[in-house]
């Protein structure tokens, strides 16, 4: 039998998934810090610790998703500024294969199935999507750079404390949702954050107490059991 421990730190990580609604009731701040106190103690290469974390709430947050937000309403009124939103570094390949383009697949019409939305209804499409940049309504948004000088594996630094960051707060009864998407936008984020010139974009961490009653947060994506991905050599 497992202990309870061992039972907690599991329930953490596996009652963890992306939650696309939330409460409007705030966080308050001592918990933030805790959580990224706990997430602190991920690993990094010779202990460099490359992370840096904006926390936006109240004004700021609401400055942030306006500007992004006028700023997708415009891309999808007028696709030739594409080329002006290009991220800093690639988040997917460029050329798709199997099986990645079928999870891809699966997760997006997965999600627009449970709302409704049917291919082809893209004004649908584009409502949805611009739910990234309101950020569910969440009242917490973390974004986390690097000092552009760093290295690909302070990314996976990165990442590690952000899992950390998503699994502490989980323990606490918080929900979270990870995101790339405003990769694309960072170098409107970066300004409404004052951030320096030597920092870059990694990505953003929604935070907050999930709506129950939101059809959207019965969204739970399919995971491959171990033995599909693992390879023991003895």
């Amino acid at each position: 039998m497992l202990s309870k421990q061992i039972q907690a730190v599991d329930q953490a990580i596996t009652g963890r998934h992306s939650v696309r609604a939330y409460l409007d009731k705030a966080v308050e701040k001592h918990i933030i810090q805790d959580i990224l106190n706990v997430a602190s103690r991920a690993p990094s290469g010779t202990n460099t610790q490359p992370w840096k974390v904006y926390v936006l709430t109240g004004v700021k947050r609401q400055e942030m998703i306006d500007r992004v937000c006028a700023a997708q309403i415009e891309l999808f009124t007028k696709p030739e500024l594409t080329d002006q939103y290009q991220e800093t570094f690639p988040y997917y390949p460029e050329t798709w294969i199997s099986p990645f383009i079928d999870r891809r697949r699966e997760n997006g019409w997965g999600l627009y199935g449970l709302l409704g939305i049917q291919k082809g209804e893209k004004e649908k499409m584009a409502a949805q999507q611009l739910r990234n940049y309101q950020i569910f309504d969440a009242p917490v948004v973390l974004f986390f750079t690097l000092n552009k000088i760093m290295g690909v594996g302070s990314k996976m630094d990165v990442s590690m404390m952000i899992q950390n960051v998503m699994i502490a707060a989980k323990a606490r009864g918080l929900d979270t949702c990870p995101q790339a998407a405003w990769n694309p936008f960072h170098s409107i984020v970066m300004d409404v954050l004052a951030a320096p010139d030597d920092e870059e974009l990694v990505c953003a961490v929604v935070l907050g107490y999930a709506d129950p009653d939101h059809i959207v947060n019965t969204f739970i994506t399919p995971r491959e059991p171990a033995e599909n991905f693992t390879v023991y050599l003895d």
